[in-house]
């Protein structure tokens, strides 16, 4: 990087701390529906196993269009789903896919993360792909900005793409935020590429951050798993179940 390209990167690091700091934003939780509880999130990994000990007390938190990739498994709506805002409108491959699989399907709450715009237009775009919901979140840049720092104690004010946590990561986040007993990742693997509801073959792009994010959750001792042996072999995550790992009634899983 050259030095004129640092001064840009700085000044652009700088004005967006001076706006993140003025907005003083909330950090976003879902006690009402997570706390307590054993939380599934569920990415689009190629390859994904279906968590043990499931049955409907688990809640589920899907990330865009997982919950198509759960299906097999997956007999109702998910809990929670956390949708980017370009699946929405965005002309892209990706989202263009992720509207068509999700066509006339249903999520119990909807966190639109990023959403810029005017909510109308929001909900026309959903209604364009008849995507249900029982309540509707919207979750700014900042409020995840700030989830993120709480969780990782680190300051990612996603100045590149490159740079940002996944989805998937923010959903793991957002569930121990609001009290999970344990978390656990299913189809969240940042070494791998693709998505299991398409074709593209298309690159993760957030590679080195999520594995950052994962190695802090295991340093911080937090309850997230993974249901993937690949996964936990690949990350140093711990496996879901554990002995010790506790369940909804106190017991043991």
């Amino acid at each position: 990087m050259t030095y004129l390209e640092e001064l840009v990167r700085g000044k652009r690091y700088l004005n967006r701390w001076l706006r993140y700091r003025l907005a003083a934003p909330r950090v976003p939780d879902l006690r009402r529906l997570l706390h307590g509880r054993n939380v599934v999130v569920v990415g689009s990994a190629p390859f994904s196993t279906k968590v043990c000990g499931w049955d409907d007390s688990f809640r589920v938190l899907t990330i865009n269009a997982s919950q198509v990739a759960a299906e097999g498994w997956l007999t109702r709506p998910p809990d929670v789903t956390l949708m980017q805002f370009n699946q929405i409108e965005g002309p892209n491959a990706a989202a263009v896919e992720v509207r068509r699989v999700l066509q006339h399907a249903k999520t119990g709450l909807l966190c639109v993360l990023n959403w810029r715009h005017e909510l109308d237009r929001l909900l026309r775009g959903l209604d364009a792909f008849d995507y249900r919901y029982d309540d509707l979140m919207l979750i700014s840049r900042h409020e995840r900005i700030a989830l993120m720092h709480r969780m990782t104690g680190r300051l990612n004010l996603e100045l590149e793409g490159e740079g940002k946590w996944s989805n998937g990561i923010v959903g793991a986040a957002l569930a121990i935020n609001s009290g999970a007993a344990n978390v656990i990742l299913t189809g969240i693997d940042p070494l791998s590429k693709g998505h299991k509801y398409n074709s593209l073959n298309l690159s993760r792009m957030h590679r080195e951050t999520d594995l950052l994010a994962l190695q802090i959750f295991a340093e911080q001792r937090l309850p997230v798993f993974t249901a993937d042996p690949h996964v936990a072999q690949s990350t140093n995550l711990a496996l879901w179940p554990l002995k010790h790992a506790v369940g909804l009634n106190g017991h043991a899983v």
